[in-house]
């Protein structure tokens, strides 16, 4: 029996998969998707979302995916709720990729990866206690309901000074829990970091617990790691910024990466080094990071897989 090659196949259902698939479908690629373990990604662990075009009164992370969803179901897009388990990509122009869900082969001319990244967290049983009632891994995307309060940011890196910056313009207060004594982060970041009133930097401090009240934060619990003093610091939200992990596992050693596991593609496109796969999102995007820039990824890459196609013909 000849197995059906489908035009197109997109792994992963946030905001740049399903955006891919809005447009793939529209351009009668008759796009199939695959959502990966945790459909609508990483904004179904975002309680409140409200810097999406389009939602005046916001909307939450759950509710935005099943919209973008329904959507992308409008137009025929085809959804399997299954994890994509191993590939084999073609290095020739026009050649066959092979995907697999378990025991089940999956042959496509396009592959758009839009598997996401995930972020970072300590491991502390309380972060997922008082996740969305207060613990967050996005400044940009959560500052905004601590207008006035104190904060907390856990973290030595590029993100941990860049997150601690934006909040302080936004709260009255945030210390930064250093877990050395020194910051990784870059020399201006630091400086920024440092000119900022008030952002108060602990060195040799960790978060070791949370506390709170019904589901919402209100006491960091802290250790000092050299007099192994534990004291508490009285704040509304912590931000943990110890970086993300790109989810590209399953494509190591078939597409380029990065040093840190991102996909390489080049500037300016969403075009991986081999031809008909395209990546799109947060899982080749470290610096925005945000749904509406995953999204405007998601139309590249499916507007590119249409562009490759055509010019198989």
């Amino acid at each position: 029996m000849e197995q059906n090659i489908l035009d197109c196949v997109i792994v992963g259902s946030g905001p740049s998969g399903f955006t891919a698939a809005i447009y793939a479908a529209r351009a009668d690629l008759k796009p199939e998707l695959y959502t990966g373990l945790e459909p609508g990604g990483q904004l179904t662990t975002t309680t409140e979302v409200d810097n999406f075009p389009g939602y005046p009164d916001g909307v939450t992370g759950p509710q935005m995916m099943l919209d973008l969803q329904k959507q992308a179901e409008r137009f025929d897009t085809k959804v399997h709720y299954e994890l994509i388990t191993k590939v084999e990509f073609s290095k020739e122009s026009g050649g066959v990729h092979r995907l697999w869900a378990g025991n089940k082969e999956i042959l496509a001319k396009t592959v758009i990866i839009s598997t996401g990244a995930t972020a970072k967290y300590l491991g502390l049983d309380d972060e997922k206690k008082y996740a969305g009632g207060g613990v967050s891994a996005c400044a940009t995307c959560d500052g905004f309901f601590y207008k006035g309060k104190e904060v907390v940011v856990v973290g030595a890196g590029d993100t941990a000074a860049e997150e601690a910056t934006y909040l302080a313009k936004l709260c009255s207060k945030v210390t930064i829990l250093v877990r050395k004594d020194f910051f990784r982060a870059s020399k201006a970041m630091v400086h920024r970091v440092n000119n900022t009133e008030n952002i108060e930097v602990k060195f040799n401090h960790e978060l070791i617990a949370i506390e709170g009240e019904n589901s919402l934060v209100e006491r960091a619990v802290t250790i000092n790691n050299q007099t192994q003093e534990v004291s508490t610091i009285d704040v509304h939200g912590i931000f943990i910024a110890i970086g993300h992990k790109p989810n590209t596992e399953v494509f190591s050693g078939q597409v380029d990466l990065d040093e840190n596991g991102y996909i390489k593609t080049v500037p300016g496109s969403s075009k991986t080094n081999l031809p008909g796969v395209f990546a799109a999102g947060d899982v080749q995007d470290h610096i925005y990071r945000q749904a509406i820039t995953a999204a405007g990824s998601g139309c590249m890459a499916a507007m590119d897989a249409e562009k490759y196609l055509a010019e198989l013909e």
